[in-house]
Formats: C-alpha cells, structure tokens, sequence
C-alpha cells in the first residue's frame, strides 16, 4: 500500500488590512516628514520672488515710494503716451519676432541634420556648442572686431564695391545683433531637439515608411507632434534669452545706444538709474502681462499639435 506525501506550501503571512484611521496616520506623518524640507525652499520663493514683485505692484499704483499717494493707473497712462517706452516696445518686439523664430527653426534644422549619419557628427555639434563656452565679454570684443566701421565684415563687402556701414550706430544694428544671438543660443536648443528626436518611437516611423510616407509627411505628421513639447520649450527659453540680449547690447553700445538697438530693458535700465520706481514698476508688470499671454497662447498651440500624441 502506497503512501502518498501531501505537499506542504508555505504560508504566507496575511497582509493586514490599513483602517482609515492608520491611513490617515501615516499621511499626516508623511506631511510632518516634508515640512522641513519644504520650508526652506518656501521660504527662499516668498523673500525673493513672492514679496518683490507684491512691492512692484504698489510701486505702479502709487505717485512715489516716498509719499505714497495711490493715482491708480496714472503711471501706466503715462508710461504708455511715453516715447521711449514705445520705441522700446517696438525694438524688442521686432527683435522678438525676428530672433526667436529663426532659433527655433536654424535649431531643429541643425538638429535634424545631425540625427542623419553624416560624417563629422561630433565635430559638428562641438562647434555649434562652443558659443556657450565663451565669455560674453569675449563675444563682444570679437562682435566689435567684426562689426566696426573699419572691421572684417566692411572689408569683406568692400570687395563687392559696397560702402562701409558704421553697423552698430545706424538702422542697420539689428542686423549685427541677430547673428550675436543665434550664434549665443543655436547650440543649447539644437541639443534638446537632437534628444526630443532620440526619444521619438521608432517603429512608428518603420510603419509610417512601410505605409509608403515620403519624408515630409513623417516630419510633419509624427515627428512635429512628437517635439511639440520641446517646441513650445524651446520657444519660451528663446524668448527669455531675447530679453538677455540687453546684456550684449549694453556692452557694445552703452546706457543710450543708436535708436533701433533701444531695448525695454535699456529704458527700465535707465528709469532705475534716475531712481523713477513707479514707471520702472509700471513698465515690468505690463512686460508681465504680456509674457502671460504669451506663454499660454504657446501653451494652447502646444496642446492642439500634441493632444493625440498624448492620448
């Protein structure tokens, strides 16, 4: 007679089952853990940020920081009516709307070129990364160079039978100080889109071809809904950068540069100086505004572009 051997599994231990109670406990708990770390960071964004800007606007509501007399809006109607203002605005609003679509566009350009297998790969984006390596002062020195009445770029064009421009005194300065600027920012946004195009599917594209798409209709069907994302990054990274430009300018050209190189941020340079808080403040929160609105329009295009990509 056989005897058969019953197979004895391990018992596990029984899970004990969280009360609400315990929950809460332990959430509380988790709360307690963070506060510390939290705290500093908080802190740091309400002295620097928070608080700030809650100064600047009272500063634009009042005559002076002195008497503090509230006029309302008076400074932001005469900040508008004010010449300089508005050919700042208009400056920086040209600039914007020149540079920033050419970054974006060179950018993906280059980065797209070297998502191919072409030769000289590394040594490509080296020299499209070593801007961000050099000294803004070097940058202007070698702007100078370039750009002076008796510079490089004169003695270039001098050999076509053109007159030498004096670049950055005469309407012609925007046209010096668009290339400063892709050349500042072309390497930084050609590597986000270079890793934005690494992390697209693959086999999508493999399907998209086997399904016999030319390579227009894949760039524009797949690969723009893929980097719509870093698009719209991308885009408000070289708006920001655009409003840096001041930066160059001012070393090349001083506090009061030639009329079409006036930026916003020489005319709140120059309200600070002369010590005018409520039209400098009056001038930030209208430069604001509009970076607000700004931004959510890029954000409303983004979400059309990337919705099904999402989904």
């Amino acid at each position: 007679m056989s005897l058969k051997k019953k197979s004895r599994e391990p018992k596990l231990p029984k899970e004990k089952k969280r009360t609400p109670a315990r929950t809460k406990r332990r959430s509380k708990l988790g709360k307690h853990t963070m506060a510390p770390f939290l705290a500093p960071s908080i802190i740091g964004v309400t002295l620097f940020f928070l608080l700030p800007f809650l100064v600047v606007i009272f500063y634009s509501f009042v005559d002076n920081p002195v008497t503090r007399e509230w006029v309302w809006f008076d400074n932001f109607v005469k900040l508008v009516k004010n010449n300089s203002f508005k050919r700042a605005v208009k400056n920086t609003a040209v600039f914007t709307g020149i540079a920033v679509p050419l970054a974006v566009v060179l950018s993906l350009l280059l980065a797209i070129i070297l998502d191919q297998k072409i030769p000289g790969k590394s040594q490509f984006r080296t020299f499209f990364l070593s801007p961000m390596m050099v000294p803004i002062a070097s940058v202007v020195l070698i702007w100078q160079v370039l750009f002076h009445y008796n510079g490089a770029v004169n003695d270039f064009l001098s050999t076509f039978g053109i007159a030498p421009v004096d670049w950055l005194k005469s309407d012609y300065a925007m046209v010096a100080i668009v290339p400063l600027y892709l050349w500042k920012n072309l390497g930084y946004n050609m590597i986000l889109f270079m890793a934005a195009l690494g992390n697209i599917p693959r086999d999508i594209i493999e399907v998209a071809e086997l399904e016999s798409a030319n390579s227009w209709q894949i760039f524009w069907h797949i690969k723009i809904r893929y980097l719509s994302p870093t698009i719209l990054f991308v885009t408000i990274m070289s708006i920001i950068s655009s409003f840096k430009v001041f930066r160059e300018v001012y070393l090349l050209t001083g506090d009061h540069p030639v009329t079409s190189l006036y930026m916003l941020q020489h005319y709140m340079n120059n309200m600070f100086k002369s010590l005018d808080y409520q039209k400098l403040s009056a001038a930030a929160i209208l430069m604001s505004l509009v970076m607000i609105v700004l931004i959510g329009a890029l954000f409303l295009i983004e979400n059309h572009f990337g919705k099904d990509v999402e989904e």
